[in-house]
């Protein structure tokens, strides 16, 4: 066997951008570069045909081609399809993932030769669903997928790490918050740091808050200036709304580095040119900082610590960079802000390490670090109360419980009751339609002769990366009831291996 196949293979699979780490020869993680010589890649994809184009080309690609481009696609993790069509097919957006993974595949290919396994990072705060669609990715991506980890815990045992390996460092226990704020996700996990232990106290988030929420206020404050100068959106041309992306994009960075930036826009002959100050980004931005700042709040009294237990703020994702995230950090807790990992790597660095312990408990051998997790979001069933007739969540597992963990909820048959539904759902909130349904579980074969007032058992297990498996008993016999779970939003097992087939190139007719 190729011993390539057992290198420790971390993956960043980033909302707008990715990145790959492994292990050198001492053990130490270290960001690999792209075909094209950077350290991290686009997560943008091109439709040009029947190729697709991944990285720094379907970027440019969006001046021009904007409606064959495909970008934010980890958003919609855990819906059916992604949001555009391209050349008349709508793809899943798990599919647009695998195609990602595929090009970073490739590029680690290039540089170490083949490998088969891989630890992919997940936002803390992705359900459950979210978290079986990344796998498939892996799967549809030709990557045997050791693991599944929480981007803030990689971070914490990237920082960890480091620590551990300089000399002057402190050695007694810690407790970081990690404040993760990428491109399309923000975590916040408060982590405890024990030598060679780390275990996550609680974690929340927002999978639909990231930088590209603060891009999208500039490129509305472009559309909103031409409105008003020349009557006409520039939106309304998928080419034109693609370069003030960039232009979004790109302003957003200068405005880090310097007090003012000059934004334009080329629309049907007309132009506009005007200057965005860092205070007025600052004004237009703040309520999306509030929601960081709320979340953060929530999950220290969810830990219930107060501000003096943090030991540190570590700063993860590219958009910590932008000086209202620091400057409201500092006044919020009056904490030191570390930096001393790569926003950008240290996700990826802390998969790679994570990774060197999958294949060492493989192999039989001793774990250098241990890892312990919690549950993001509140485990429960669909059931309905007695008193009103009203559908109601029953919770089973809480959020923040310590993982793995199993456990059971009876369910009264009625005489000669055979059947039963079962539908699974993720959420705080008594009420189902607040939650997110995950998934649901027609249980049949109960036999129609036991006695009265029986139980059927359910017992649920979160596993240490989140995932869910279930088991069904009749409570007093002997009786084990196997039947599958049902994805909401899922692919089937051919459809995973169709889409395998052709985003690995051995088949290129399009999966149903």
């Amino acid at each position: 066997m190729n011993p390539q196949n057992h290198v420790a293979i971390g993956i960043d699979l980033g909302t707008t951008y990715s990145a790959v780490a492994i292990l050198d020869e001492h053990g130490q993680p270290r960001t690999l570069e792209n075909s094209e010589g950077d350290k991290i890649t686009p997560s943008v994809l091109l439709f040009e045909g029947d190729d697709v184009i991944v990285g720094k080309e379907a970027v440019k690609a969006k001046a021009t081609h904007n409606d064959a481009v495909a970008e934010h696609s980890k958003r919609y993790l855990g819906h059916r399809s992604f949001e555009q069509q391209f050349g008349g097919q709508q793809y899943p957006p798990e599919a647009l993932q695998a195609y990602i993974l595929k090009k970073l595949r490739d590029d680690v290919q290039q540089r170490i030769g083949d490998f088969k396994y891989a630890v992919i990072t997940v936002p803390a705060y992705f359900d459950e669903a979210r978290r079986k669609a990344t796998q498939d990715a892996g799967y549809m991506a030709g990557i045997d997928v050791l693991d599944i980890i929480n981007e803030p815990t990689a971070a914490a045992i990237a920082y960890g790490a480091q620590q551990s390996s300089d000399p002057d460092s402190q050695t007694a226990p810690q407790i970081i918050l990690v404040y993760d704020l990428g491109g399309g996700t923000f975590d916040v996990s408060i982590v405890k740091i024990d030598g060679c232990e780390f275990v996550t106290l609680a974690t929340d988030g927002d999978v639909q808050l990231g930088g590209i929420d603060w891009d999208q206020r500039i490129v509305d404050i472009i559309a909103n200036k031409f409105i008003a100068e020349h009557g006409s959106d520039p939106r309304d041309d998928p080419n034109t709304l693609g370069r003030i992306w960039r232009e979004a994009q790109d302003a957003k960075h200068t405005l880090t580095a310097r007090q003012e930036c000059t934004l334009t826009c080329d629309y049907q002959g007309n132009a506009i040119s005007f200057t965005l100050t860092r205070d007025e980004f600052a004004t237009m931005t703040s309520d999306l900082v509030e929601r960081t700042k709320f979340t953060t709040i929530q999950t220290l009294m969810a830990a219930q610590l107060e501000w003096d237990a943090i030991d540190r703020i570590l700063l993860v994702g590219g958009s910590t960079r932008m000086p209202t995230i620091n400057d409201m950090l500092t006044q919020l807790s009056n904490r030191p802000l570390d930096q001393s990992v790569s926003p950008d790597e240290a996700v990826a660095h802390g998969a790679a390490l994570h990774a060197a312990i999958c294949l060492s408990e493989r192999a039989g051998e001793s774990a250098r670090f241990t890892v312990k997790n919690v549950n993001s979001h509140s485990l429960g069933v669909i059931g309905v109360e007695p008193a009103t007739g009203r559908p109601r969540t029953g919770h089973i597992i809480p959020r923040n419980s310590p993982l793995p963990i199993t456990a059971r909820r009876q369910f009264r048959l009625r005489k000669g009751q055979t059947s039963i539904m079962l539908k699974v759902v993720e959420g705080e909130s008594k009420s189902p339609d607040a939650c997110i349904l995950i998934g649901h579980c027609d249980i049949s074969g109960i036999p129609s002769d036991l006695p009265e007032k029986s139980k059927l058992e359910v017992r649920f297990r979160y596993r240490s990366d989140g995932r869910l498996s279930m088991r069904f008993l009749i409570e007093g016999t002997d009786i084990k009831l196997d039947h599958e779970f049902k994805r909401e939003n899922s692919l089937t097992q051919e459809q995973l291996v169709a889409w395998h087939d052709r985003i690995c190139g051995t088949d290129n007719s399009a999966p149903a």
